[in-house]
């Protein structure tokens, strides 16, 4: 568990905490907000699609909660031919524009460079605003997957590293965790 202030105003709202997810309905509100809100909407991603991704337990699914209510979550895939890759980032649409997606991302990024070299992620060619985030974290286009998950759409394959794979070594575990 993380908990990360938003802002270092005397009127700050309360931190955001992030964590995985701890229960049944948190993954339900989360597949309720990923099926409810862009660029799912387009993708055809419905509810039933949505709450098998988040439930997948190959996947890390980690929440950033705001006095005890997900306002948005990420899932990760720490396996596979692009290990340390961002499945999905969703920010609630009442919370978007707050920098929660920019701490969701930090914190992805910590967990995944901690075991690999590379951040991958997929951005929608429609979803101009995440593409501009995406970029101005310092990530890279490295493809583009033409008609890959809807007809008319592409998908951009993008990355941050920090190291070839061939040079990267772990950190050390801190005592007593590892």
């Amino acid at each position: 568990m993380v908990t990360i202030p938003m802002t270092t105003e005397e009127t700050a709202p309360p931190p955001i905490e992030i964590r995985r997810l701890g229960s049944a309905e948190e993954a339900r509100l989360c597949a309720r907000m990923m099926a409810g809100s862009e660029p799912w909407i387009t993708l055809k991603r419905e509810y039933e699609e949505s709450l098998a991704l988040v439930e997948d337990p190959s996947r890390e699914v980690y929440g950033a909660f705001e006095g005890g209510r997900v306002r948005a979550f990420v899932i990760l895939s720490m396996s596979g031919a692009f290990t340390g890759y961002v499945q999905t980032v969703c920010v609630g649409a009442e919370d978007r524009s707050r920098g929660i997606g920019s701490l969701l991302m930090r914190f992805a990024e910590e967990r995944i460079f901690r075991e690999s070299p590379n951040v991958f992620l997929c951005v929608s060619s429609f979803n101009q605003r995440a593409k501009a985030l995406y970029e101005k974290l310092g990530y890279e286009m490295v493809g583009e997957l033409k008609d890959y998950l809807v007809r008319g759409h592409s998908e951009y394959l993008l990355r941050k590293t920090i190291a070839p794979l061939r040079e990267f070594q772990p950190p050390p575990s801190p005592p007593g965790k590892g």
